[in-house]
């Protein structure tokens, strides 16, 4: 099942993350800091930044720890 229909699935009427969102949410859920996420995706601190409040907002999700069970349901 494809990660588009896994969050269909699990977050039904919420909006689809994109790649590079999807991307940044598996480095934070590594214990990556913005800056080692910023650098592995050859991004800047602040563009990590608003992919991650980006996710927030469309997820209606305030914590990292929210941000992580995002990506642990979604097997990132």
């Amino acid at each position: 099942m494809s990660l588009t229909a896994t969050m269909a699935r699990i977050h039904p009427g919420k909006p689809a993350l994109g790649p590079r969102e999807l991307e940044t949410l598996r480095h934070i859920a590594s214990g990556h800091t913005y800056l080692q996420t910023a650098r592995q995706m050859g991004l800047s601190r602040h563009t990590v930044d608003a992919y991650l409040r980006r996710i927030r907002t469309k997820m209606n999700i305030n914590t990292t720890a929210e941000l992580t069970r995002l990506a642990i349901t979604l097997g990132l």
